[in-house]
């Protein structure tokens, strides 16, 4: 057994672990039913299910015998669409925020729980296709020498994918500049009306931007070099490699509950009535401004 797989499995298993309890607390909460948390929810679903592909993947290497192809088939769809519908969360995350800031004074009325209900819905749709395609004949069983590096996936629907990713990571970033332009503006038209609050402003501010640095920076450190990576190796480069580029892209699914969810105030608040059935004298719950995005 390798341990790199072994180490895949883990994280894994550490994933569906920590996305579970994410979920746990968006249902077993009413309060937590706007628009933001059945994305967060979304992103949280998705990356449970990208580690229980890991484990069920594990699982369909070492311990099925004989080997099935068609387990092995559903083991890499069922990852296909678990990262895809992450990834996708992740921009619905982020198109969210923008709209918050861009159209603040009508967002709570046109983002109602319905429409945002049936965008994720479509949107799982397509990632669930996404995840079909090894089954459809997007696989290198017939023709090893064609595998790429995501086995097994053909090299060139390889590329495809890696380049579908890069493609809506610049449309993120591109997401992200415009948010922090109009954090921005909202601070300076703030502080002007409002000189006493300057200071606080600036500082939500800056908090913000650190925010978006986070997202950005972990986001681009985890996937970017498996894409590129992808795009240029195939089946022939040495496994070691692959494996040191895949799992820090898992770990992104491990890190994302922190982000997005464990950061989010109204969820700490129901993880400490939860756990200790009270909330410290110290947490804040301090209303959300338009600058931290």
């Amino acid at each position: 057994v390798s341990p790199w797989d072994i180490a895949l499995c883990a994280t894994g298993t550490a994933v569906a672990g920590e996305n579970a309890l994410v979920l746990a607390v968006l249902f077993y909460t009413p309060s937590l039913r706007a628009p933001m948390f059945l994305l967060i929810g979304s992103l949280a679903l998705a990356d449970l299910l990208a580690g229980l592909g890991l484990v069920a993947n594990f699982a369909v290497r070492y311990l099925l015998r004989p080997p099935s192809e068609a387990a092995e088939l559903a083991a890499a769809g069922l990852l296909l669409a678990a990262f895809s519908a992450s990834v996708c969360s992740l921009l619905a995350i982020t198109v969210d925020r923008y709209l918050s800031l861009y159209n603040a004074l009508t967002y709570h009325s046109e983002r109602t729980l319905g429409f945002t209900c049936a965008m994720v819905l479509l949107m799982w749709l397509l990632c669930l296709g996404v995840g079909l395609l090894p089954l459809l004949g997007w696989n290198c069983l017939r023709d090893h020498s064609a595998c790429s590096i995501l086995r097994p996936v053909t090299k060139d629907n390889a590329a495809v994918l890696a380049v579908t990713f890069l493609l809506l990571f610049a449309l993120m970033m591109q997401l992200y500049l415009q948010i922090c332009k109009i954090a921005f503006r909202h601070a300076q038209q703030i502080a002007v009306q409002h000189q006493f609050i300057a200071t606080a402003q600036a500082t939500s501010t800056r908090k913000g931007l650190s925010t978006l640095s986070l997202i950005l920076g972990t986001f681009a450190l985890c996937w970017i070099p498996f894409a590129i990576y992808s795009l240029v190796a195939d089946s022939s480069y040495p496994a070691v490699y692959t494996y040191s580029l895949a799992l820090p892209a898992t770990c992104n699914s491990l890190i994302n509950p922190i982000i997005y969810a464990f950061r989010n105030p109204d969820i700490q608040k129901s993880l400490w009535l939860a756990c200790c059935g009270c909330i410290p004298s110290t947490f804040s719950s301090r209303p959300r401004t338009s600058s931290d995005v």
